[in-house]
């Protein structure tokens, strides 16, 4: 990684290793020069540094370079801390983002399945209540129908007994027209005459 090629170079460049600039990490060192953020004189220095060749001595300024180094370290430890920070957060809110939403899947799949389950027996009650509604019309028709009988059948007998009615109030004016003949005194006489 960068911090430990910056951590290799740091190390050989205090030891005064003649052929630090010929490792990967001094060609880690020349990219990270090009590649990070510096002030122009900062890198300058170090790019004059790095194009010095190993059989050159470059010790008076040493110093300064271990600690554009040294600050390089820093700053891209501090950047990784922020981004692993940054990183740690975002995996965090994501894991509570997905608990949140499991349990919201898990609320609306119960939702689902109690409204289905609802659909269901909300259906079956509309069969039957409309089985049930059928048979009522067909009793209401049956009904009307033997109402209608009824009727008929009510109309006839009134009339039966209307007829029954005027001949039995005929029959009693009959009947108290024989039993005043019968009580006359002219009946009573011929009665007695017709008797031994």
């Amino acid at each position: 990684t960068n911090i430990a090629a910056l951590t290799k170079a740091t190390a050989a460049i205090e030891k005064g290793t003649a052929g630090f600039l010929q490792t990967s990490a001094g060609a880690k060192l020349r990219q990270l020069t090009v590649d990070m953020d510096l002030s122009a004189a900062d890198r300058d220095i170090l790019s004059a540094f790095l194009s010095t060749g190993a059989s050159e001595q470059y010790a008076p300024q040493s110093g300064q370079i271990i600690g554009i180094l040294k600050q390089m370290h820093e700053t891209m430890e501090k950047d990784l801390a922020e981004a692993t920070a940054q990183e740690e957060a975002a995996i965090k809110s994501y894991e509570e983002l997905m608990a949140a939403k499991t349990k919201e899947v898990e609320a609306l799949t119960a939702a689902i399945e109690s409204k289905t389950k609802l659909i269901g027996e909300l259906g079956v009650a509309i069969v039957n209540l409309k089985e049930s509604l059928d048979d009522t019309q067909k009793g209401l028709l049956a009904d009307e129908k033997f109402l209608k009988e009824l009727e008929t059948s009510c109309a006839t007998k009134t009339k039966e007994w209307e007829e029954r009615s005027k001949t039995r109030a005929e029959e009693l004016v009959a009947l108290a027209d024989t039993i005043k003949v019968l009580n006359d005194d002219d009946a009573l006489e011929l009665f007695k005459k017709t008797l031994p």
